[in-house]
């Protein structure tokens, strides 16, 4: 059996370096193509992930085909992924599965995984792909109950705005697998999707077995971040309701498209125990940009502000890695800080690239507070040790100072936010030399202000003066 599996790899391996050495075919079709030829189209990919099918390079590559997804490939890592999450959650829960998870589906993340949170949603349901002869996927079938061989779990699917316009086919898709679900004659313990759409039945609401949530039709966005960057909250249960608010719309076939629905939204958060986000780049993580805390940090508080209080757990699947083994969320968070924004050679780096670095810097500070706000993630040494980082060193602050004044400004107001919001508890002594150091930011940038606005205002008036002369004359 090892000898086979031996001479398959090499087998694959002659393939790939055969196809390999056609790249320069890549020279050969410009040529063609700028000659008026027709270049074949082909779906791009990785060929890491995806396997020897993205070559010979040199064809007219687009990103997927949306009728394909998700790939086998995606599928296969998709359900193991799936099954980690499961077995995690029963290991943490005397062996009980979750009634309910919360998986996001991301356009970007769908396009370059092929799919992989897609199949996490099949696995969690218990389904999967039907193809015609094309090769394009034309159902989701539901896995009997006794192949299966253990209850088929509800799905919350929360879509971003690019998804919900870029694959409104799995989306169809995707809403005919939870109607028929929720119309299975199966028993209430082993379809939680059958049980749940009951339950809503029997409450008068209308379409139970809805399950893809998005924006409303044609906005994008939570709004929580804008509220976190505004400072325009009083309590983190306000950005669980914002993002309740912004994601009670429903998506499917027919005429759903964009139905506001936030009881049925509301029924699915109550039950939700686990929220799963998958992480599709190496270059950016969670603590790096403000969606993920205003998506998946958002969408674990209105799950707590349903549940009454009780907050779900969540789950970190990073695609880029071969390992498919989901993380929590507090442990990626605090690995991500010690390996980036507290991370002496990344803030050095950072503060020598000049305006755009200290941006970079203060947005991250600004995530720190959004992720507090809504997934309560308040550690003081990650505080501490950034304001020995970026405030109390001297040299540091100097170069931030300069470089960008305005971002400098908003680190120190971020640290000063969390310590008066509760997120830190710092040193009285630290705290007093943050506000001096505000303080002196503050009529520092007005002073600029000022000055930008006297010199706009000489100009103005050199520009009249210039006009009534040329009229004189």
């Amino acid at each position: 059996c090892t000898r086979w599996r031996a001479a398959g790899k090499l087998e694959e391996a002659v393939q790939i370096r055969n196809l390999l050495a056609r790249n320069t075919e890549e020279l050969s079709m410009v040529l063609h193509a700028l000659a008026g030829g027709y270049v074949l189209p082909e779906a791009g990919g990785d060929l890491l992930r995806d396997g020897a099918g993205v070559l010979p390079t040199g064809r007219n590559i687009h990103a997927l085909d949306p009728y394909r997804m998700p790939s086998a490939a995606a599928m296969e890592r998709g359900a193991q992924a799936a099954q980690a999450i499961l077995d995690a959650h029963r290991e943490a829960n005397s062996g009980a599965y979750p009634e309910t998870v919360a998986i996001n589906l991301w356009g970007l993340d769908a396009i370059k995984t092929k799919g992989e949170s897609v199949a996490m949603v099949l696995h969690m349901v218990g389904a999967v792909p039907v193809k015609e002869g094309t090769g394009r996927i034309a159902r989701f079938e539901l896995v009997p109950l006794e192949e299966l061989g253990r209850p088929r779990v509800d799905v919350l699917c929360n879509m971003s705005g690019i998804f919900r316009d870029s694959f409104q086919n799995v989306v169809e898709l995707l809403d005919d697998l939870f109607q028929r679900a929720a119309a299975a004659k199966e028993p209430a313990h082993m379809n939680f999707i059958h049980k749940h759409a009951k339950g809503m039945e029997a409450k008068g609401l209308s379409n139970p077995a809805a399950r893809l949530f998005s924006n409303p039709a044609g906005d994008y966005g939570s709004m929580v971040n804008e509220r976190v960057g505004q400072g325009n909250w009083e309590d983190g249960d306000e950005l669980g309701d914002t993002w309740a608010a912004r994601n009670a719309f429903s998506f499917g076939r027919g005429g759903e498209r964009g139905a506001a629905r936030p009881e049925v939204l509301k029924a699915l958060l109550s039950t939700t125990e686990r929220v799963i986000q998958e992480v599709d780049s190496v270059e950016y993580g969670l603590t790096d940009i403000q969606e993920y805390y205003a998506n998946t940090g958002a969408l674990k508080r209105a799950a707590q502000v349903a549940r009454g209080g009780k907050a779900p757990s969540v789950s970190i699947i990073e695609a880029f890695g071969k390992d498919t083994k989901p993380r929590e969320l507090e442990d990626v968070l605090r690995l991500e800080y010690r390996s980036k924004l507290l991370n002496p050679r990344w803030a050095r780096a950072m503060a020598d690239q000049g305006s755009g670095g200290a941006y970079e810097i203060s947005q991250r500070m600004t995530a720190m507070v959004g992720w507090g706000a809504t997934a309560g993630f308040s550690e003081g040494w990650v505080w501490d040790q950034a304001a020995g980082t970026y405030a109390l060193d001297q040299e540091m602050a100097a170069k931030l100072r300069k470089n960008n004044p305005q971002a400098f400004a908003n680190v120190l107001k971020r640290m000063l936010e969390a310590a008066g919001r509760g997120m830190w508890e710092a040193k009285p002594e630290v705290i007093q030399k943050l506000r001096e150091l505000y303080s002196e930011m503050d009529d520092e940038l007005e002073g600029v202000a000022k000055r930008n606005e006297a010199t706009a205002r000489a100009g103005e008036a050199a520009s009249k003066a210039a006009a009534a002369a040329a009229k004189k004359q």
